[in-house]
């Protein structure tokens, strides 16, 4: 591990710079130099987040790549950054999904290119913040923070209804957040200081971390989200320019996934165990439901938005069975959704800006004029449904024998998404690739330039390593998982 670098920092802060830079010299450059800068920031902030993956140690059970300071003094608030093997993954995630974001929107976007590209470096930055903060405060700060960047995208590049959608998506956030608040205060009045690791070892009644685990559960179901707080993502999801449905699935659902993890778990994990039977519930209900209502949708943005609801209800349904299969389960399939939902996405942009058209009836036979897309997007639709191979696969594997061994029938039900999963993406698939070309529009399509070829390629590239090589990311989160398994078991109440 590198000692005394701070390498967490370079990779919060070198896109958040980049991005206000580029912001601020939108009207002094032309596009194609944006463009450019855009690029080559990006890249920087991935490659400095390598460091992250060659240094972490496997062994090691607490925090690395610590960096810790004052920041407000008065109130104790730090700025205190580090990651384990429960964070470790999201952070060069992040910064990928914005490389491929950036090669995406390259000829797509015309106006306000240095905005729209400075938008997703600044929100890599932040988002970036969530998965390292260790204090109360400044995890609140990153976590609201990452509300403004996706509000402007939607609103400014967005489709027809986009002022809707982004207003929607804002206030539901917004909103399901401030209870959260209310609780950091209330851990800070106890403990005196909003140090995230020292809330981990809080002793606090039962009612108390009842209170606790609702106020953080309001926040994280609606960003994951869960069923029923999930209406705002759909149109979230229609509305947003391809950059940003792939961000929005890729890495900003995981952040309440992820808050689920460092926050609700281990502060009230008496809490948990009371309330698992709920979180099961309310994730079993996403998994089939939403899968139902997926496979109705005639718009393709739609279809994914909705599969995504229904992949992130099998993520929490492997964090509240409480075995170590069923959380890295969880874990692996956050970033194998991130690959998976990412391409999907990039994929309906690739078609929607040859035909301005996301309705699935409007295509047909797209295989005969564009082969080598429709290669990669069957590739990416088996991913979706759990093909084995695909990193698909892995991580609902692992959440399903989790649940085997946690309850026969809940296993029986989580199963099913491998079924409608299957159903609503080859179904899809049939209707928009498969068969004779269905009209005129269709049959003037071109094949993928060297850009889209290459960007699809880079995901399917990680899709299939992941689902052939899962260890490397197993691997990592293995000490972690244990801990926070072995925490959770232990009662917290304070002794009479």
């Amino acid at each position: 591990m590198m000692s005394g670098f701070p390498v967490l920092s370079l990779s919060i802060w070198l896109p958040i710079l980049c991005g206000l830079a580029l912001i601020l010299a939108g009207s002094a450059l032309s596009a194609g130099k944006l463009r450019r800068a855009a690029l080559v920031s990006s890249i920087l902030g991935f490659l400095v987040t390598i460091p992250l993956i060659t240094g972490f140690d496997l062994s090691a059970t607490g925090m690395q790549f610590v960096e810790k300071a004052s920041w407000i003094e008065r109130f104790g608030i730090q700025y205190y950054l580090g990651i384990d093997g429960l964070s470790m993954w999201f952070i060069p995630l992040t910064a990928l999904i914005t490389v491929f974001v950036v090669i995406a929107g390259w000829e797509v976007i015309e106006e306000r290119v240095g905005e729209y590209m400075g938008a997703f470096l600044l929100l890599s930055g932040l988002m970036i913040g969530v998965f390292s903060a260790l204090d109360g405060i400044l995890f609140y700060v990153f976590f609201e923070a990452t509300l403004i960047p996706m509000y402007l995208i939607i609103g400014i590049w967005g489709g027809p209804n986009r002022v809707y959608a982004a207003f929607k998506f804002f206030l539901y956030t917004l909103l399901g957040s401030l209870l959260t608040l209310v609780a950091l205060v209330y851990l800070y009045m106890k403990s005196g200081s909003f140090d995230v690791l020292a809330w981990h070892k809080l002793p606090l009644p039962l009612d108390v971390q009842i209170f606790i685990f609702i106020a953080f559960l309001i926040a994280f179901a609606v960003k994951v989200p869960m069923w029923p707080v999930h209406t705002w993502l759909p149109d979230a999801h229609v509305e947003a320019p391809t950059g940003g449905s792939v961000v929005l699935a890729a890495i900003m659902l995981k952040l309440g996934a992820y808050g689920f993890l460092r926050f609700s778990l281990p502060i009230a994990p008496d809490a948990s165990r009371e309330l698992d039977t709920l979180m099961i519930t309310l994730s079993l209900i996403a998994v089939v439901y939403i899968g139902l209502v997926a496979l109705v949708q005639a718009d393709m943005k739609k279809l994914v938005a909705y599969s995504s609801i229904a992949h992130m209800g099998f993520v929490t349904l492997g964090f509240f069975m409480f075995n170590s299969l069923g959380v890295q389960g969880g874990i692996v399939q956050m970033i194998s959704h991130g690959f998976i939902s990412g391409a999907m996405f990039l994929c309906i942009g690739v078609l929607y800006d040859r035909m301005h058209s996301r309705q699935i009836a409007d295509y047909g036979g797209v295989v005969n004029r564009m082969p080598k897309f429709a290669a990669l997007f069957v590739l990416f639709a088996m991913a979706n449904s759990g093909l084995p191979a695909t990193s698909g696969f892995v991580g609902e594997f692992m959440v399903i024998l989790g649940a085997v061994d946690y309850n026969f029938w809940i296993a029986l039900l989580a199963a099913t998404t491998l079924i409608f999963g299957a159903a609503y993406s080859l179904w899809m698939i049939k209707r928009v690739v498969f068969g004779e070309v269905a009209n005129d529009h269709v049959a003037e399509l071109k094949d993928v330039n060297a850009r889209e070829f290459w960007m699809l390629m880079g995901l399917a590239f990680f899709v299939l390593l992941m689902g052939l090589w899962p260890a490397p990311f197993v691997d990592v989160m293995q000490v972690s998982v244990d801990g926070l398994l072995k925490h959770v078991a232990t009662p917290k109440l304070p002794t009479p």
